[in-house]
């Protein structure tokens, strides 16, 4: 496909930037709302602002997870420093509050020594809710000149024999070379949006030669995945299913699939590509099919305790944000249903509206079972997706404007 076919299947979000300036529409009707609560889908978006307005202004550094309801934080921002600024602009976007531009911005900037960092796949997570986002809603062209080069960082780790991006360690380490994981698909976007802006088509072919292989080698006949799958990086011959976060090669960690799901959904927003579509709709209908009757998933689908197990609600806004993406690209209504009472089952349930000290909007999300590493706690991005999932019911055109929609 030639770039200009790209261009013209890519958002033109970015291109329309008003810079500074705040429009408010709001869609509340009832018809907005099959499938969900409207009034606890707002009631979560005020809690959340009022909790941001009081913990945002002491936050030291990134947060990192939870521990005993308070952020634990990282200097470097790890691989969810994006999240932090990302969630401050989805509140100014909700309350045209000026404090939360301020410190959105604030934030962003700290993550400027990353932009140059070749050691990690995430930097679509680090910069595309925190510098794509601030270009699109300012049109201060650092943000969009960060963005390109962070994009310039993450396309060095791509693997041409396997037609993959590594996802962990340095370059020059042996280590984890062959290495592929489901979360790279949340990553592809940042090239995506680097091909648009600069014309280069290399961005956007290499996301989707990951794309490809991604839908090639993790996808199982009923539409589950593993978290992991690894090749030979030498030669690019793939080895087999692996996992990290999950509970074995063989089960599906919901996190990972809810990745796949919005990932895949994006890539067939920003090329056309059915099969990318279709990949989508495999993925979304096993994840609805093993989702428990309280709408919040299970840490992993496929594991020997499920669906009788501990929860992961970042799972479940991540998933929910996917389905109402993939509601509209494939025109099927359910996905938007299921995607609304995932989010109002989480506003009902999983926030940390009863504690008094608590940091965080979310709790419990899961973060790394196998390692106990956050089990059952807060973190950053179980907060931003709720937010976003939810400011695509009630503000549907600032959202689309913000993310690229």
């Amino acid at each position: 496909m030639s770039l200009s076919r790209r261009a013209l299947l890519t958002s033109a979000a970015g291109a329309a930037v008003a810079a500074g300036t705040l429009v408010t529409t709001t869609t509340t009707t009832a018809a907005a709302f099959g499938g969900g609560d409207a009034r606890a889908l707002k009631a979560a978006a005020e809690y959340a602002i009022t909790k941001l307005r009081s913990v945002a202004p002491t936050i030291p550094s990134f947060p990192l997870v939870s521990k005993f309801e308070k952020w634990t934080y990282t200097q470097d921002g790890d691989w969810v420093g994006g999240f932090w600024p990302g969630t401050l602009w989805l509140a100014w976007l909700y309350s045209g509050d000026p404090q939360f531009k301020t410190l959105a911005q604030s934030w962003a900037d700290k993550l400027a020594p990353r932009q140059t960092d070749t050691g990690t796949h995430d930097l679509g997570f680090l910069f595309y809710p925190s510098w794509v986002t601030a270009w699109r809603l300012t049109g201060e062209d650092k943000w969009r000149t960060g963005a390109i080069q962070a994009a310039s960082s993450l396309i060095q780790r791509y693997n041409a024999n396997g037609h993959f991006i590594r996802a962990w360690g340095a370059l020059n380490d042996p280590n984890n070379a062959g290495r592929v994981i489901m979360d790279t698909m949340m990553n592809l976007d940042l090239l995506a949006f680097a091909s648009e802006q600069t014309g280069d088509p290399t961005y956007l072919d290499i996301a989707i030669e990951h794309a490809k292989t991604a839908q090639r080698v993790f996808l199982r006949p009923d539409g589950s995945t593993p978290h992991v799958f690894d090749f030979d990086p030498t030669t690019g011959a793939p080895i087999g299913p692996n996992t990290v976060q999950g509970y074995s090669p063989t089960s599906c960690w919901s996190r990972g699939q809810a990745w796949g799901i919005y990932g895949f959904t994006t890539m067939y927003r920003r090329t056309g590509d059915p099969r990318f579509l279709a990949t989508a709709i495999r993925m979304a209908d096993f994840a609805l099919s093993a989702l428990t009757p309280d709408n919040v998933p299970v840490w992993d689908y496929l594991a020997p305790q499920a669906p009788n197990d501990i929860k992961d609600a970042s799972a479940g806004a991540i998933m929910a944000c996917g389905l109402l993406d993939l509601a509209t690209a494939s025109q099927r209504s359910w996905y938007r249903a299921a995607a609304l009472r995932i989010l109002t089952a989480i506003a009902q349930t999983c926030l940390t509206i009863k504690s008094t000290r608590a940091d965080p909007i979310v709790a419990r999300a899961t973060r790394n079972r196998p390692a106990e590493d956050g089990v059952e706690v807060s973190v950053p991005y179980g907060d931003y997706y709720l937010l976003e999932g939810i400011l695509r019911i009630l503000k549907p055109l600032e959202v689309a404007r913000a993310i690229g929609l």
